[in-house]
């Protein structure tokens, strides 16, 4: 009995049953589209601008997406992307979610993403939407609206110095310095004038007047998109650019040409014009 027992002890022990690995099917997460991406962009992007604007001194009022009826525009609308009501001004901010060099003047009806995608001059499309406010505050309050676009820092302006000069009513900045150009501005304002052109209680009204004005139906903030997608095509000229003082048309190798040389300050010539404005 003991001679089996140590006999045993030498036997090898059999491996315990393994279980079969089983592999989990790999599940691959659709890819987003262009569309999904610019929107989750845009969105990041008026997430920096708001935390900027609640960071505002208190007096100050602002508001976002703002919806008014506008019997001049194409959709009947205009939509504002924020407005900041200030003892010294009232700014309209239009938000742009492009990439790459934006060339631009202040005669231009369209500029150009990188020289050749064309987008509405974005200071028109503002002024459209100033006018929009206008209309539903007393004429008093008119001369104190400051236009301002905003891109963000994935650009590189290509555009008139005058934009980016402080004591401009129309600013183009970069989101990251949106407020601290607001505040700026401000501040010559306050040079220029002795005493706040709109009193806590102007302030006050003009907010409760905007807010009163905005569209929150959103039956109608959806026909409002479409008829901006329809109208897209339509609002921009034909893609052929042309010359300043001709008016001949010229190919859009001679249109980047001609953006991208400072000394044409943002417009167009023809071949035999250039000659006269290089020289």
């Amino acid at each position: 009995m003991s001679k089996l027992l140590f006999l045993s002890f030498f036997k090898k022990k059999k491996p315990a049953a393994t279980k079969p690995k089983t592999t989990s099917p790999t599940v691959t997460k659709p890819k987003k589209s262009n569309e999904e991406i610019a929107k989750r962009k845009g969105e990041l992007g008026e997430y920096k601008i708001d935390i900027q604007l609640d960071q505002l001194p208190k007096e100050y009022r602002h508001l976002s997406d703002l919806m008014l009826h506008n019997p001049k525009a194409k959709s009947d609308y205009s939509q504002i992307d924020h407005v900041v009501i200030t003892p010294y001004g009232i700014f309209t901010i239009e938000t742009k979610n492009y990439q790459g060099t934006i060339y631009g003047g202040k005669d231009r009806k369209t500029w150009l993403v990188n020289g050749k995608f064309k987008m509405m001059n974005p200071f028109v499309q503002n002024y459209g939407h100033i006018e929009a406010l206008k209309r539903t505050i007393d004429k008093s309050y008119h001369d104190t609206f400051i236009s301002m676009v905003s891109f963000t820092k994935r650009c590189t302006f290509k555009v008139d110095l005058d934009y980016r000069h402080i004591l401009s009513d129309e600013l183009i900045v970069y989101d990251v310095e949106l407020s601290d150009f607001i505040h700026r501005k401000v501040s010559v304002l306050k040079i220029q004038h002795n005493e706040p052109l709109l009193t806590e209680q102007d302030i006050a009204s003009i907010h409760h007047t905007f807010t009163e004005a905005n569209i929150i139906d959103s039956k109608l903030r959806e026909e409002h998109t479409r008829a901006l997608k329809d109208n897209t095509s339509s609002a921009l000229p034909s893609p052929s650019s042309t010359c300043t003082i001709c008016n001949k048309s010229v190919s859009d190798k001679v249109t980047k040409f001609c953006l991208a040389n400072k000394k044409f300050a943002g417009k167009i010539y023809c071949y035999e014009h250039q000659k006269g404005v290089l020289n």
